[in-house]
C-alpha cells in the first residue's frame, strides 16, 4: 500500500508508532513500491477482514464472534495468537455499549470515501465502517483501529476523529466512533474534545513521514 495511498486506520499507526517501528514500517512499504514498479505484486489478503466481518455479523445477530474466531483460527494457525485478542477487545467495547443502545440492530447506510490531501498529493481511505442503525432509528457508525502496538491515544484519535468529520461531513460528528479494537476502547469527539489544530498537526504528521520514507529511500536510480 504506498503511503500517497493509505487507509486513515495505518497512516496513525505508522505515524504514531515508535521510531524504529516507524522505520520498519516505512521500509516494508519503499520494499513494497519497488516490487510493484518491476511488475505485478501479490500483496496477500486482509488479516483483519475475516475477523471484522466476524464482528460485524455478531452485532447483527446473523454469527457468533466466539464460534466464528475458533473457526478461523482452525482455518489458519497464523491468527491463533492475534483473533482471540481481537476478539475479547471487540466484545469488551460492544457488550457495554449495546446495553445502552436500543435494539434491533440493523445496518445502517454503508459509508465508504476517499479523503483527498491535495497539499501531499496524496489520498486517505476511509472504509469498513461498521454502520449500525438502531431501534429507534438512531445510527451509528463505527471506524475500526487495527495495531498491537502503538494503542490509540488521545492526540492520534483527535487526528482520526477530525480527518473522519471531514470526509463524511453528511454524518452527525457526535454519531462517529474511531474504535481500538485490541483495547476495546472507543473515542469520540463527547470524550476526546478537538483542540482546532487537527488539520496543521495532521499534515505535519502526514508530511513528516513522507518526507522520512524518501530519505530512508533515498535519490532515484
Amino acid at each position: 500500500m504506498p503511503l500517497e495511498s493509505i487507509s486513515l486506520r495505518k497512516l496513525l499507526k505508522i505515524g504514531f508508532a515508535r521510531p524504529n517501528r516507524r522505520q520498519g514500517a516505512l521500509r516494508e512499504i519503499i520494499r513494497q513500491d519497488r516490487a510493484r514498479a518491476a511488475g505485478p505484486v501479490d500483496e496477500g489478503g486482509d488479516f483483519y477482514g475475516p475477523f471484522w466481518a466476524d464482528a460485524k455479523a455478531h452485532v447483527f445477530g446473523t454469527r457468533d464472534l466466539h464460534e466464528a474466531t475458533t473457526g478461523r483460527v482452525a482455518d489458519n494457525w497464523n491468527r491463533r495468537r492475534l483473533y482471540p485478542l481481537l476478539r475479547d477487545g471487540f466484545l469488551g467495547w460492544w457488550n457495554p455499549y449495546r446495553r445502552g443502545t436500543n435494539e434491533p440492530f440493523r445496518l445502517g447506510p454503508v459509508q465508504r470515501t476517499r479523503f483527498e490531501v491535495l497539499s501531499l498529493a496524496s489520498t486517505v481511505k476511509v472504509d469498513n465502517i461498521l454502520s449500525i442503525e438502531d431501534g429507534l432509528g438512531g445510527l451509528h457508525y463505527v471506524y475500526p483501529y487495527f495495531a498491537e502496538a502503538p494503542a490509540l491515544g488521545d492526540e492520534a484519535a483527535q487526528l482520526g476523529l477530525w480527518l473522519l468529520g471531514r470526509a463524511l461531513p453528511d454524518l452527525p460528528a457526535d454519531r462517529l466512533r474511531l474504535l481500538d479494537v485490541f483495547r476495546g476502547q472507543a473515542f469520540s469527539i463527547a470524550d476526546t474534545a478537538l483542540q482546532g489544530d487537527e488539520e496543521e498537526r495532521f499534515h505535519r504528521m502526514y508530511a513528516g513521514l513522507i518526507q522520512e520514507r524518501n530519505t530512508l529511500r533515498g535519490p532515484p536510480g
